[in-house]
Order: structure tokens, then sequence, then C-alpha cells
């Protein structure tokens, strides 16, 4: 589950809460979520202070909403075969690192719970060019998740 899916569900759940402290940590977490997410922080801060949760799902809009494509040609044509497929291994060992690391937590007892991860999206490794990430979605490696988080192609 990434970021803009957890945003969803938090506002479903503040859409639907009768119990006051639900909504109350359904905000707080929202909040936290939402400074690390690219949207307008002036507009999200005056969201989470009036509590409006038609403002959080306009938000939520903007973010899922698409952006300009660029040519697929003009993206694929700069970058080498050695440059792609060494950006996606390291994706995919980040992407394993991190379900790694979440697989790994400790829950509320004493040993882990054993259970899989759901973490299918991630932002992609620093130290490669920005453009080479929609390169590998035009090419049918990866998935654009929007907000910066990309995913594997299954």
């Amino acid at each position: 589950m990434n970021i803009t899916q957890k945003l969803r569900q938090l506002h479903g759940d503040i859409a639907e809460a009768k119990d006051g402290f639900k909504i109350v940590d359904a905000w707080t977490l929202a909040e936290r979520l939402l400074t690390r997410v690219p949207v307008d922080q002036a507009e999200a801060t005056r969201v989470v202070a009036g509590k409006d949760a038609d403002g959080l799902l306009t938000l939520l809009d903007a973010l899922d909403a698409p952006k300009a494509p660029r040519p697929a040609a003009e993206e694929t044509g700069s970058f080498s075969h050695d440059d792609l497929s060494a950006a996606l291994r390291a994706f995919k060992k980040r992407l394993k690192l991190v379900r790694l690391n979440d697989e790994s937590r400790l829950g509320g007892r004493y040993t882990s719970g054993g259970r899989t991860s759901k973490v299918d999206a991630i932002e992609p490794p620093d130290g490669f060019d920005p453009g080479v990430w929609p390169a590998l979605v035009a090419e049918g490696r990866l998935s654009d998740s929007g907000g910066g988080f990309y995913s594997l192609v299954t």
C-alpha cells in the first residue's frame, strides 16, 4: 500500500467514522502523510486545520491526476541499455530491502508476526538520472504509481 492509497483509506475512515477518537487519529496520520507527498503544503495545512474532508479528497485527486506525458521515444533514446538495466537492478534491490524491512518489523508481541509485506511501490533509488524511471515505464518494465512512486510490472 502506498501513501496515496493510505490517504484514501483515511479519507474513507474520516467520512464513515462516528467515533471522535478514530477521526482525530485519522486526521493526525493524514497530516503526517501529507507532508511526504508533492502537494501544495499551504493547502494541505488549511485542509488539516479545518478538518475539511472534501478538501482532502480534492488534494488526493490532484495528486493522482496524470501529468502531461513526455514522448516515449525521447525518454528511451537518451539512455543506453546498460544504464536502464543498472537502474532496474538497483530498483529491484531497493524494493527487496524495503519489503524485508517491512516484514521484519516487530508487532505487539515479542516476536515478528511472520506476515508478508504489502509494500508494492517505492521511490526510486538516488544516483540515477531522474529521466531513467519514465524511460523504464515507457518500456513496460515499471509502472508509475503517482507521487514519485514506482512499482514493478508483474
